[in-house]
C-alpha cells in the first residue's frame, strides 16, 4: 500500500492558486525528493499532506488514512525547515518529551532519546540546555526528534541546513537506514547534491504543479523514457550493423564514427557493446550518459527559478 497517495489536490489562498493538481504516489521504503523554486508550492503541499492546511479540493490518503487523521500522526515524523525548541530544556529532556507526545511509554522514550542522541553525535551534550546549542547542533537534534518513534513516514524540510560536511554525510547515512527499515522519506531540499545522493525518485514542482517525476539510478537521472542514453565513437559502423541493435536499443543519431543510442535497460549495456564488437566495430568510446539533477532542474523549472 502506498504511504502517500494524492489525486488532484489543490489549494487556493483567496484568489491565488498556490498548489494545482498535486498528484503523486509514494511507496514504503522510498526516499522521494520534492524540488522547486521558492514560491512553487512545496511548503503548502507538505502542509496539506500533514493535515496542517485544508485542501481546497482533490483527495489524498497518508498511511491509508484521510488527511488530518489524528491517530495517524503518531506514525509520522516531521522536521520543518524553520523550527524552534524550548531553549530551557536539555537535549535529553526535549527528546523524552517528544517521545511521550508520540505515544511512547516513559522507559521507551528515555531509551530512544539516549539512542538518538548518540546516533546524531550529541551524546556528550545530552544534559546541555538548547539555548547553548549551535545551528548545526539544533539541526541534528531536530532530525533525532523526527525519527525518535520509528515513524513509517518522515517529512524532512531542508534537513542538512546549517550542517558541516560531516553532518551532511551523517544525514545521508541515516536516510539510507530509514529506507532499509522500510520507512518512506519525503525530502524537500534546495541542495541538489544531497537529493541526488539519497533519493530514489524526484518530483519537479513549478507554479504549484508537478511538471515531472523522474527516477534516480545510482545518483543520476534516468531518461524520461526510462532508458539510458549512450554516446559511442567507433569505426566500422554501418546500416546493417546498427539495424541489429533493435532488440536492445534505438539509434538516435549516426554520423560517421559517432553514434547516439537510447538503450532500453541499463542491464543491456554489455550486450550492446559485445554485439558491436562481434559485428566488426572498433570501439574507441562507449559512454552511458544521464542528465544531472541540476540540468534537469534548469530544464524543467529553470524559467521560474531564473536559470
Amino acid at each position: 500500500m502506498a504511504v502517500i497517495r494524492a489525486e488532484g489536490l489543490y489549494k487556493f489562498f483567496g484568489s491565488k492558486l498556490a498548489v494545482a493538481n498535486l498528484t503523486l504516489e509514494i511507496a514504503p521504503g522510498e526516499i522521494f525528493g520534492f524540488l522547486g523554486p521558492n514560491g512553487a508550492g512545496k511548503s503548502t503541499s507538505v502542509k496539506m499532506l500533514l493535515g496542517l492546511a485544508r485542501p481546497s479540493g482533490g483527495s489524498a490518503t497518508v498511511l491509508g488514512r484521510p488527511l488530518g487523521d489524528v491517530a495517524c500522526r503518531a506514525r509520522i515524523g516531521f522536521l520543518p525547515e524553520h523550527f524552534r525548541f524550548y531553549e530551557w530544556l536539555t537535549a535529553a529532556e526535549l527528546l523524552r518529551f517528544h517521545g511521550r507526545l508520540a505515544g511512547l511509554d516513559r522507559r521507551t522514550a528515555r531509551q530512544r532519546a539516549e539512542h538518538w542522541l548518540d546516533r546524531v553525535g550529541l551524546a556528550a551534550q545530552a544534559g546541555q540546555r538548547l539555548g547553548q546549542f549551535s545551528k548545526g547542533m539544533r539541526q541534528r537534534l531536530g532530525l533525532a526528534q523526527a525519527l525518535l518513534h520509528d515513524p513509517e513516514l518522515v517529512f524532512l524540510d531542508e534537513p542538512t541546513s546549517g550542517l558541516d560536511p560531516g553532518g551532511r554525510w551523517l544525514v545521508r547515512e541515516i536516510l539510507r537506514e530509514q529506507r532499509a527499515r522500510g520507512a518512506a522519506v519525503f525530502l524537500n531540499s534546495h541542495l541538489l547534491g544531497e537529493v541526488e545522493s539519497t533519493c530514489d525518485r524526484v518530483a519537479f514542482l513549478r507554479a504549484g504543479e508537478i511538471r515531472a517525476v523522474r527516477p534516480l539510478v545510482h545518483g543520476a537521472l534516468a531518461s524520461a523514457q526510462g532508458g539510458v542514453p549512450v554516446e559511442v565513437r567507433a569505426g566500422g559502423l554501418g546500416p546493417e550493423l546498427l539495424a541489429g541493435l533493435a532488440p536492445w536499443a534505438e539509434v538516435v543519431a549516426w554520423a560517421g564514427d559517432h553514434l547516439r543510442l537510447e538503450v532500453r535497460r541499463e542491464a543491456d549495456l554489455p550486450a550492446v557493446a559485445q554485439y558491436l564488437v562481434a559485428g566488426g566495430a572498433a570501439i574507441f568510446a562507449f559512454t552511458p550518459r544521464r542528465a544531472t539533477l541540476e540540468e534537469a532542474f534548469a530544464a524543467i523549472v529553470g524559467r521560474e527559478a531564473g536559470l
